[in-house]
């Protein structure tokens, strides 16, 4: 037996079965293929070993059972030689032969190995640089986070007048080029803020001083930067109605606008606990940021000879989180897809880079966590996965349909990196 390291962390092993071994598996080839023939007078299954080799071809059988035989040694090797093979192996006859041993080779690939050069003096510079850095909140940050605040509270009023800048408006609308409504331009009943300028230039100055159920059809030229190429600095026509004029009242940020919230005895008590999310927010952000740097130069740092499936899972699971996103905006990747002009192979090859940063990332930590033999109680692990369990509780189903021992690998990878990440960062 022998095994020979190929590049991108695969190997291929080359083994051989004595005729005696493998000769063994001759009765269950015939009963297995018969059953895939008819034979006049016999049950699928039951003919004479003769008339199934003549129907089906002796080499035929001898392929059979030597597929039996490799399936059946091929995982002694691995776990004998404690092979840590990842993805489908492929496996290829070299030797068949009647009363001869069986030769055979495997390629696969193997989780690689991670070579880090000495990091503790960079990862220590990046903590220093990390603890000058404050998480200071100032009060205009607050300020316009409170006025934002009192918009997601607006109320607003029908009124029988002129629109203007501020007031929310309800809008039909149709866009012609060449008097033919251009793909996707037509809307009914869409709400409108003026003076948030989310339209082409000009087209809101339109909307002021329209009434309700008042028409009008004006020209405009789209952007030369327009993000759709066909439109980019060509003009065209709009025939828009006003269907309704509202006017938006804003409520004054004071105590009362601070006591309508619930629990909040004051305004001074509500710019508190705005501004103490506002920190703890900074705070994570920096973790993150601080976490980030770590890892890209432990990447840097590190030597790993990636294979292919890795990266490809990896990106698969992009493309999945990516069509969940997606789809929480009420859209199908597909169709994302299409009104950008590219395909999910376009994606991937985009982020081939990102995603093989990411399969580095994962990789470096894991193995930081082995120098250092960090562990996680098996308690600690179900105590969380019980955190996650109830976070979902009211899913229908999900104790049904979530798969435990994922989950359980999954919290205890998160763990593991936790741990890791904080020997890194007491350096």
């Amino acid at each position: 037996m022998e095994i020979k390291k190929l590049a991108k962390s695969e190997i291929e092993i080359k083994n051989s079965i004595p005729w005696s071994e493998w000769q063994k598996f001759l009765d269950r080839a015939y009963e297995k293929m018969s059953k895939d023939i008819k034979i006049s007078g016999f049950r699928p299954g039951k003919a004479p070993k003769n008339m199934v080799e003549e129907r089906i071809g002796k080499h035929n059988i001898l392929e059979e059972a030597a597929g039996m035989a490799i399936e059946k040694d091929y995982p002694k090797i691995v776990a004998d030689n404690k092979l840590d093979v990842i993805g489908k192996p492929r496996a290829q006859i070299t030797k068949i032969a009647e009363g001869n041993d069986l030769e055979y080779k495997v390629t696969t690939a193997v989780m690689p190995e991670v070579k880090i050069a000495d990091y503790k003096n960079d990862i220590s510079k990046i903590n220093k640089e990390y603890k000058n850095k404050e998480t200071k909140v100032e009060d205009k940050e607050i300020d316009h986070e409170l006025e934002h605040l009192a918009n997601s509270r607006v109320k607003l009023v029908t009124v029988n007048r002129e629109a203007k800048y501020g007031d929310s408006v309800i809008l039909d609308f149709q866009v012609l080029r060449d008097n033919v409504p251009i793909e996707n331009g037509t809307s009914k009943n869409h709400p409108l803020v003026l003076g948030k300028d989310v339209f082409i230039p000009g087209f809101e100055d339109n909307i002021i001083d329209m009434k309700e159920n008042e028409e009008k059809e004006f020209e405009l030229n789209f952007p030369e930067n327009y993000h759709e190429k066909t439109l980019a600095g060509k003009p065209v026509t709009f025939k828009v109605k006003v269907n309704l004029v509202q006017k938006r009242q804003v409520p004054e940020v004071n105590d009362d606008f601070a006591k309508s919230l619930g629990k909040f005895e004051n305004l001074s008590a509500l710019k508190k606990n705005v501004s103490d999310g506002m920190k703890l927010e900074k705070e994570k952000h920096l973790v993150e940021k601080r976490r980030a740097d770590i890892v890209d130069k432990l990447v840097e740092k590190s030597e790993i000879n990636l294979p292919e499936i890795l990266v490809h899972s990896e990106l698969h699971k992009m493309i999945q989180e990516f069509s969940f996103q997606i789809e929480g905006m009420g859209m199908k990747l597909n169709d994302y897809l299409n009104k950008l002009k590219k395909s999910v192979d376009d994606l991937e090859k985009e982020w081939q880079p990102q995603a093989e940063k990411r399969v580095k990332a994962s990789l470096v930590l894991e193995k930081i966590a082995k120098i250092r033999e960090i562990e996680v109680p098996a308690e600690k692990i179900e105590e969380e996965m019980n955190k996650t369990m109830q976070y979902y509780k009211n899913v229908k189903n999900i104790e049904k349909n979530i798969e435990l021992e994922k989950l359980y690998n999954y919290t205890k990878g998160v763990l593991i990196n936790e741990e890791a990440f904080k020997y890194l960062e007491s350096l």
